[in-house]
């Protein structure tokens, strides 16, 4: 098993919302040629930023409930990810990405991180639907 976890809707709150580090999620499916290219890509960066983010994927197309949740987040294309800082999603990229890229949007993404660590107050969100 590599560094990135998949996650759907039955695990998504307790792996991205209730995450104490940022989380970095790519919203793909299967036919998405993009997505394809990416995940070695991410695979590669996940093992560099290990404990530092937490990377995980969830497929839009893997269940009824998983595209509910990625419509009602705003998903509307793939490769789309979007990083998160206490269940507040603080940064969303859709399209491919280079290695180098990635790399300075995720080191962006970590000063912003600490920011939204030292302003954030809890976020009450309503996602219970999901996962009923």
């Amino acid at each position: 098993m590599g560094e990135v976890v998949d996650v759907d809707t039955s695990n998504f709150l307790q792996e991205v919302l209730q995450s104490d580090i940022l989380t970095f999620v790519e919203f793909w499916h299967e036919t998405c040629p993009w997505c394809v290219k990416l995940a070695p890509i991410l695979e590669e960066v996940a093992r560099e930023y290990k404990g530092r983010v937490r990377f995980v994927k969830f497929n839009i197309l893997a269940s009824p409930y998983n595209k509910e949740l990625a419509a009602h987040l705003g998903i509307m294309s793939t490769p789309t990810m979007v990083f998160f800082c206490n269940g507040r999603a603080i940064q969303g990229i859709a399209g491919f990405m280079t290695k180098g890229q990635l790399v300075r949007t995720i080191d962006d993404m970590l000063q912003r991180h600490r920011q939204c660590l030292e302003q954030s107050t809890e976020v009450k969100q309503d996602y219970e639907k999901f996962y009923a």
